[in-house]
């Protein structure tokens, strides 16, 4: 039992620094000499990328930073695929019924390495991107879902803030309505609420009328909370 335990713990310190990958810090520094969490809204992820550095930049992180949560559930399943995970399993409980729970730990994992990376004194993004990548590894129809939300909110407010928490929002409810497994929704919640609570400076400019719509620039870093 104690091995199996330290081997879960493993794989899921695995998935936070999978998560913590500081993609949009490095490209920033690498392309124009600049600590990205001193520019515009202090995020290091592709909104404020695209921001400060460029559309292709943007991107470039938008995309790793998908494939970190994908890696991070593949990670899991990988793991318990093998013939020695198995064996463990088989004096424990069904493998299964582990894997259901630990893939969704391993993502909030993720999740959490990319909002608290531990590479950058533990800051980071919103987890947007992130938490596609782990709901294309979950249920990739469903992620498209969600990505469809946030592209027609969008395309009508060109507000990135505002159509991403609209998506976070509504995978709840779409994971629900298609009878995704309850570990599944459990994981959609949690980052959901999550999400909305990194955005709470932007909710704040939402309110206030100051939001930037993409092409605009946000002055200064607006507070000190990773965005």
């Amino acid at each position: 039992m104690s091995l199996w335990l330290l081997l879960n713990g493993l794989l899921l310190i695995a998935a936070y620094l999978f998560g913590s990958f500081p993609t949009g810090y490095i490209v920033a520094r690498q392309l124009k000499g600049i600590d990205i969490r001193q520019e515009g809204s202090g995020s290091t992820g592709a909104t404020n990328v695209l921001r400060t550095v460029g559309k292709g930049p943007a991107l470039v992180v938008f995309l790793v930073d998908i494939l970190k949560g994908i890696a991070a559930i593949v990670l899991v399943r990988f793991a318990y695929a093998l013939p020695q995970f198995q064996e463990l399993a088989a004096n424990i409980g069904p493998a299964a019924s582990w894997l259901s729970w630990m893939v969704i730990l391993a993502g909030l994992g993720a999740l959490l390495g990319h909002t608290k990376s531990v590479w950058i004194n533990f800051k980071g993004g919103k987890a947007v991107a992130t938490s596609l990548g782990v709901l294309f590894a979950l249920n990739w129809p469903i992620a498209l879902a969600g990505f469809g939300v946030f592209g027609i909110v969008l395309a009508f407010t060109r507000i990135v803030s505002l159509s991403s928490m609209l998506a976070a929002l509504a995978l709840p409810g779409i994971m629900f309505v298609m009878h995704q497994p309850l570990s599944y929704q459990i994981f959609m919640l949690a980052a959901s609420m999550y999400v909305i609570w990194l955005h709470r400076s932007n909710i704040n400019r939402l309110l206030s009328g100051t939001e930037p719509r993409i092409g605009q620039k946000l002055p200064q870093p607006s507070e000190s909370i990773p965005s």
